[in-house]
This record gives C-alpha cells, structure tokens and sequence, in this order.
C-alpha cells in the first residue's frame, strides 16, 4: 500500500475509480485545479509516494529531484514513448521511479468519429458535400496509414461498411489481411489509388511530405486522427489550395496550422474524438487502477 498518493490535477475517471485509490492508499488528495508552475507540482507532492496526473501538466526533471519520496507515477492518459510524454521518463527511470500510462482507452470513438464526418460528407448531410450526388461508403477506396489500434479499429469499420480498405504500416499484417480483406500498398501506391486517406499515427511520427500530396487525386479526403499532425505542414498547405482536397480532423492540433481551419474545405469538431465518452472514462479508470495493482503486488 501507498502511504501518500497525490493526484495533481483534474482526470477524467468516474468517481467509482476514484473511491477505490483509498484502498491502495493510506491518504489519497485530489487536487482539481491546474498547477500553474513546477514549485507548485512540487509544493503538492513534494512528500507523496505516489503521484497520478492527466496530460496537461508535465513533471519534469527539476520536479523529480526535489521530490524524494517518489516511487510511482500514473499517467491517466497514452503513453506510447518515452519521448512524447509529458513525464520526464528517463530521470525517473535513473531515481528508480516506476512511470506508468494507459493506451487503447478511447479508440472506439475515434472509428465512430470517422464514420460519422465521412458519411455526412459523401450524402451531403451537413450541407456540405463531396460530390453532387450522394455517395455510399460502399466501394469507396479507402486507405489508412498507421495499422496500430486505432488504425486497425477505423480499417474494420470501413470494411464493415464495404469499402475497399488498403493499408500501409511499417510492418505487414499478413494475419489481418487474411481475416478482414485488408490490402498492403507502399506509402506512395497507397496515397495514388485512394480516395480517402486516414492518418493514424503516434505522436512525433510525419509521414506525408509534399511528394505524397501531389500524389492524391482530386476529390481525395484526408483525415488524421494522430496525436499530431502526421504530415508536413507545409506540404499541407500547398495541397489544400486546391479546393478539390478535403481535410477533417478531430482537434484543432490535427492540422498543424491553425490558420488553415479557416479554409472552407477543412473541418473540424475542435475536441477530440478519443476519450471523450462514459465508456473511455471507464476503461481508462479500470486501466489506471490495474497499473497501481500490478505496481503494488510487484513491490509488496
């Protein structure tokens, strides 16, 4: 059991979750508001054994080494590299600081996110749309780059739907392939043939430079739901000139420039699409505990 566990700013678990810290905890202090500054972070776990935060603060290194009784800290939001999260993961790992995060939480909304724009969009619904006659999802050519979780989710989905799915990943997924009807292409085959295109990559990976866009055809639809842009900017940029191309994502980070929102082929719900719902709260709160579980039964 934890003597102290701080949770420093607001987490978007249920209250359920919350409840059950006391059980791992000797005293358990929830703070709700936003630290401002790294003397406050300090100031609120400075004698914490335990410390959770969610993805808006960051505990860095100076915060580390002032806080010396440190032995845990869980992330309520992805980890997937020690250099896109916001703990400096390489001093606590040297001060013997276990540093744990969820991943795969919020991956169904994500998919639903997609289905939703892009059905709207190819029917007109919103009073926009692709072409001047409806369109089915139903043999469109669909191709998604980046075939982890979420990737693989948004794949299924469109396939569901009966669209012609490729798909590009550093690795092949011969097994998917088999199963779902999923075809591997080269980043460049896969950006020629499509006509939609989903970016589902880690934060910090850019795929898409201006040697891909001049690839897409008119009319192509792009949707990154990354953590980040995925792409070149600037080449994104140029692409969108041409009010023929069409950009959707989630949050307003997706596209890299925030100018470019005020063009009138990009669209956006400005929040992300991803551990928003009831049931990614859950599944994040169930993921968060299991972590402490699994901390705690390795160290007793």
């Amino acid at each position: 059991m934890c003597n102290k566990l701080v949770i420093i700013e607001k987490i978007n678990i249920p209250d359920i979750h919350i409840e059950k810290l006391n059980a791992v905890a000797k005293e358990v202090i929830y703070f709700k508001d936003l630290p401002n500054s790294d003397e406050e972070i300090i100031n609120r776990i400075n004698d914490a054994d335990a410390v959770l935060l969610s993805y808006t603060s960051y505990i860095n290194k100076n915060i580390l080494e002032n806080c010396k009784n440190i032995k845990y800290i869980g992330m309520c939001c992805s980890l997937y590299s020690a250099s896109s999260a916001n703990v400096d993961i390489l001093t606590a790992s040297k001060l013997g600081i276990t540093v744990k995060g969820v991943r795969d939480y919020g991956d169904e909304g994500v998919a639903e996110y997609v289905i939703h724009e892009l059905v709207g969009f190819l029917q007109g619904y919103k009073g926009y749309k692709w072409d001047n006659i409806g369109h089915e999802i139903t043999g469109l050519k669909c191709g998604v780059i980046g075939l982890g979780t979420s990737g693989t989710l948004i794949a299924k989905t469109l396939k569901f739907f009966k669209a012609d799915v490729s798909y590009y990943s550093k690795t092949r997924k011969e097994t998917l392939e088999k199963e779902f009807g999923f075809t591997y292409k080269d980043l460049n085959t896969l950006c020629c043939d499509s006509e939609a295109i989903f970016l589902a990559l880690n934060k910090n990976v850019l795929l898409l430079q201006k040697e891909q866009f001049d690839l897409m055809k008119d009319k192509c639809i792009l949707f990154n739901t990354s953590i980040g842009p995925g792409f070149d900017t600037l080449a994104l940029s140029e692409w969108l000139k041409n009010e023929k191309h069409f950009f959707f994502g989630d949050t307003l980070a997706t596209i890299g420039d925030k100018s470019l929102w005020d063009l009138p082929n990009t669209f956006t719900i400005n929040r992300s699409s991803g551990g928003n719902t009831y049931q990614a709260f859950h599944r994040l709160g169930d993921k968060v505990l299991n972590n402490i579980y699994e901390y705690l039964n390795s160290n007793e």
